[in-house]
């Protein structure tokens, strides 16, 4: 069996969904099966997983269209029995009509588009809904991250259960408990002048519901803890209503935004972080609880969409827009050195419970069943 993989996203500075495709590959490749995987993308790249596997390259062709012919042609020139698109996009569409030789499998993280249309400019949200409908029944398969994502394909794309299996993510092991703590703290002081905060990570946009954030830290800093919030992730979709708040409250000085962070560097700020906190209104999965569950750090997170999934009994939950339960929880956790132990102990145990291997060894099932079916 051949496999083709659409891998341009991990050319790119790594995120949620481009982390998942990249930790899967390795494992993939740790399996022994890249002599089975052609990567299909853009430019050539030096990363290792190329090295390792065979790769074919989209052509450029003028007038927007090199993924509308371009990458129908280089699927067809990859000659592979089974392709996955280990996410949607509506330039990847063309494909889904003109290789109806291979068989297809699609990853959908989540509809946030769909159930969220207010989180992305209305062209983005109108073309992404309307392309998926009109391609999500030319695929065999469809790969969920989470239970939550397969319930909302069910309910809202008709698709058929059994045509749907979940692979819940991993987590890179470079996110783990430092034992030299105080000497983690020291560097992210000497590096970057922060001790004493809370921390979010994500990119800056209207679900990841900020605000509320904000305000509880506002609660936080009335009742005389002094921890500033840390955020890092890049600015997206309606940030400035993010910008406002900070500025409505007079926290110019107590919500840091350090930019894009280097993974080596990031491990330390979840190290470092007293708390963190993830009130996001609604996720595929949710990377960044795991990751800090990773790191032996407190975990609040929403009581919405998948993240119950990921935390389970190892973080709390609250409602993601009562500010009030927001405030108290942090303030809870912060206080009390009982609880940040349970909850460190609890979060590095559930953190356990995933992996990339797991992910990858159940994605690899997928591609076999689809192929042999």
């Amino acid at each position: 069996m051949n496999v083709g993989i659409l891998s341009w996203i991990i050319d790119r500075q790594r995120t949620g969904v481009d982390k998942s495709l990249y930790g899967t590959l390795e494992e993939m490749i740790k399996m022994g099966k890249s002599e089975n995987i052609t990567l299909i993308h853009h430019k050539k790249n030096e990363d290792p997983v190329y090295q390792q596997c065979k790769d074919v390259l989209i052509p450029h062709i003028p007038l927007n269209l090199t993924c509308y012919i371009g990458m129908p042609y280089a699927l067809s020139k990859a000659n592979v029995d089974v392709v996955h698109f280990p996410a949607h996009w509506h330039t990847q569409s063309s494909a889904f009509f003109l290789n109806r030789s291979v068989k297809k499998i699609l990853t959908i993280h989540d509809l946030i588009p769909l159930l969220y249309p207010d989180s992305y400019s209305r062209n983005l949200a109108k073309r992404w809904n309307t392309s998926l409908k009109l391609i999500v029944n030319r695929a065999d398969h469809i790969i969920t991250i989470s239970q939550k994502t397969r319930e909302d394909c069910i309910k809202y794309l008709d698709i058929p259960k059994k045509d749907i299996t979940v692979t819940p993510l991993g987590y890179s092991n470079v996110y783990h408990h430092m034992e030299n703590i105080e000497e983690v703290k020291k560097y992210i002081k000497t590096t970057y002048n922060l001790e004493g905060y809370v921390l979010f990570v994500g990119r800056v946009e209207a679900r990841k519901n900020l605000p509320p954030l904000i305000k509880a830290l506002y609660e936080l800093k009335k009742s005389g803890l002094n921890h500033k919030l840390v955020v890092i992730g890049g600015m997206g979709w309606q940030h400035e209503e993010v910008l406002q708040e900070i500025q409505r409250l007079n926290l110019q000085d107590e919500v840091i935004f350090p930019g894009y962070i280097r993974e080596e560097d990031l491990v330390k700020f979840y190290n470092a972080a007293d708390l963190f906190v993830y009130p996001s209104l609604y996720e595929g999965f949710g990377l960044p609880p795991l990751e800090a569950m990773a790191c032996g750090i407190p975990v609040i997170t929403s009581n919405t969409s998948s993240l119950p999934e990921v935390v389970g009994d190892a973080g709390i939950m609250v409602d993601p827009m009562d500010v009030d339960a927001l405030a108290d929880s942090m303030h809870r956790v912060l206080t009390d050195e009982a609880l940040q132990r349970k909850l460190r102990d609890k979060g590095i145990a559930r953190s356990r419970e995933f992996s990339w291997e797991k992910t990858a060894q159940k994605t690899w099932q997928v591609y076999e069943q689809v192929n042999e079916s």
